[in-house]
């Protein structure tokens, strides 16, 4: 059935929706090249802008990415699957294992590409949330970038109090097997319980820039809140995620 209101639409957007079909029936394969600006202007008869808007529909949908001097492609980029509760479980990250290697399959690697470790004011907010004294207590903050298949997927902030990390390898760039919830079991801090909050907004200017996004991709903002079994606090960890590398899973029993 035709849509009535298909010609009311924009020529761009048209052109966008016969692209985005003919790429969810396999007639373009991830890794395969789009047409490109001058092939759209001709089979469409449409000016350059015009062309230019639909491929930018499918870039901004996370279907396509352009390659400087090459053209648009069919994304080939396989989603990370975030699973919230096995990652986090102490016979995970208990057994030596990183808690950011429940999100990969074995025959890739997610790797950090920058890592800063400082000690600074915690400040109201964080000093809320780990339960400080006032906002000048110094918290130790972990800051790192991830990098999955060439590409930059998560930035992550921690904050840890300063006065339970100082002098351990949580000080460090490398935490060691099992990062920083090893650690701090060690220190008899163990972590029993997680709280995640989690919500979506449009990028800041440096985190697009950072996380390499396409123009219109909106971010996952994840908090989450370490606490011991004596109901502290002991890390705030702050995470922003490329919506469109990112499937957040959630598996539990009723």
């Amino acid at each position: 059935m035709t849509d009535p209101d298909s010609g009311r639409r924009p020529k761009y957007q048209r052109i966008a929706d016969e692209l985005r079909t003919a790429i969810q029936a396999g007639t373009f394969a991830p890794g395969d090249r789009l047409p490109g600006e001058n092939d759209l202007m001709s089979t469409y008869d449409v000016a350059r802008m015009t062309a230019r808007q639909a491929l930018s529909v499918l870039r901004n949908e996370g279907l396509a990415e352009a390659r400087k001097g090459a053209g648009v492609f069919v994304r080939s980029f396989r989603p990370l699957r975030r699973r919230g509760i096995p990652r986090l479980a102490h016979g995970h990250w208990g057994s030596g294992r990183s808690v950011w290697s429940a999100d990969v399959a074995e025959d890739r690697a997610l790797v950090v590409d920058q890592i800063e470790v400082t000690t600074a004011p915690a400040g109201a907010r964080v000093a809320r949330v780990l339960g400080l004294s006032c906002p000048d207590e110094p918290v130790c903050v972990r800051s790192r970038r991830f990098v999955l298949d060439d590409r930059p997927v998560l930035l992550s902030v921690s904050y840890l109090p300063a006065a339970l990390v100082e002098g351990t390898a949580i000080m460090e760039p490398d935490t060691g097997p099992g990062g920083t919830y090893a650690r701090l079991a060690e220190l008899g801090r163990r972590p029993v319980h997680f709280r995640e909050e989690i919500r979506s907004r449009m990028p800041t200017a440096e985190e697009s820039d950072r996380l390499a996004l396409e123009f219109g991709t909106p971010v996952i903002l994840i908090g989450r809140t370490a606490v011991t079994e004596q109901g502290v606090a002991v890390e705030l960890n702050e995470m922003t995620l490329d919506s469109a590398s990112y499937v957040l899973e959630y598996d539990f029993d009723a």
